[in-house]
């Protein structure tokens, strides 16, 4: 469910978490969660970026390195991207 977050959500709560340990006030237990949920949002913030330049990347070349059009001519053509588990893209 946690996934669900968008970038900019994460990336917003990266920043109060990182606010929080800086304050130094923050307890140890305290801190192992906040670094939990840092590392948990850090990866899927890096995921989310990854797969958005992927898709960048298939809308600016081709194997040709053109740009590649749909039917029409008036979008350029996109490809979604799948990860496997073992982090090894598959089209």
């Amino acid at each position: 469910m946690r996934d669900e977050i968008s970038f900019e959500k994460s990336f917003e709560r990266l920043d109060e978490i990182l606010q929080k340990m800086n304050e130094g006030k923050v307890s140890l237990d305290n801190s192992l969660k906040l670094f939990e949920e840092a590392n948990f949002l850090i990866k899927t913030c890096n995921k989310k970026l990854n797969l958005a330049e992927q898709k960048i990347e298939t809308l600016i070349k081709d194997r040709n390195s053109n740009l590649e059009m749909d039917n029409d001519h008036k979008k350029p053509k996109t490809q979604d991207f799948e990860h496997s588990k073992d982090g090894i893209m598959d089209r």
